[in-house]
């Protein structure tokens, strides 16, 4: 499925500067060192993103709430673009990738005992927006993290795992995300512990959902979508949901809700 790969990280940015320094004791990998906020995509040279095939950030993760995580998701935008990107918007992204990688970037933090960090997906969101499939890698959610040799050992023995190991599965279940909030903990439990394979998640406060946003999600999923997972209490209140409901129904797209993922 993916043949050539490439790490991206910026000189302004620690955590994945750090990671990319881990990475090199893994082997000889293909590396972009940018100057700028990777969020952006115009600190990207497209000639360069254009010669592979997959596209991995690493980078660092900042929340007000400043948890120590390692997370993972999609870039792309739904409803504002205010860190990098397009309004409505969202990049290619595989979920059969985005699975084993959450499954790896787990086994690796409990293998080598990283305590006090929570191993979590991240809605869809930023820039930048490229025209390759991608993910983003993160260490949150502070200069300590950032700095931290650990957990930067973690990600960086987790990307090159994936590259030196990724497989497709013909077996899993594709599904896209809807609804809940931006840590997504409906969501990781599917991912982790089911044969449901997930891409771009939508959050509640990405809602209303829209028949653009939907498509945009569905069409940028590598994989064919199967259907959409709805975690049933963080999509507002009723009337929204059913209008939500609606749209899937006249799209044709199958819903189930995370309560029903086994």
């Amino acid at each position: 499925m993916y043949s050539k790969y490439l790490v991206v990280a910026s000189r302004k940015d620690k955590a994945g500067y750090n990671i990319v320094l881990q990475l090199t004791q893994f082997g000889k990998y293909e590396v972009y060192i940018v100057d700028e906020e990777i969020i952006y995509t115009e600190s990207l040279k497209k000639e360069i993103i254009e010669q592979f095939d997959f596209i991995i950030f690493a980078s660092k993760h900042e929340s007000e709430k400043q948890v120590k995580t390692l997370s993972l998701h999609a870039p792309g935008n739904w409803k504002t673009a205010d860190y990098g990107g397009v309004k409505g918007k969202v990049c290619k992204s595989s979920a059969v990738f985005q699975k084993q990688m959450f499954e790896k970037l787990k086994e690796n933090a409990e293998e080598h005992n990283l305590k006090g960090y929570e191993i979590t997906l991240e809605c869809t969101h930023h820039g930048p927006l490229i025209d390759k499939p991608c993910v983003f890698i993160e260490i949150g959610a502070t200069e300590r993290e950032w700095r931290d040799p650990k957990a930067s050992f973690v990600v960086a023995k987790t990307i090159h795992q994936m590259i030196s190991e990724f497989k497709e599965n013909k077996y899993n279940e594709i599904g896209i995300g809807i609804g809940g909030p931006h840590y997504c903990p409906n969501f990781n439990k599917i991912q982790m512990e089911s044969n449901v394979a997930i891409s771009h998640i939508i959050p509640e406060y990405a809602l209303p959902l829209t028949e653009e946003l939907l498509k945009e999600a569905i069409a940028k999923t590598e994989e064919e979508v199967d259907f959409a997972i709805i975690d049933w209490k963080g999509v507002g209140r009723a009337e929204e949901r059913d209008k939500m409901l609606k749209i899937l129904e006249q799209n044709y797209i199958q819903y189930k809700r995370t309560s029903e993922i086994k």
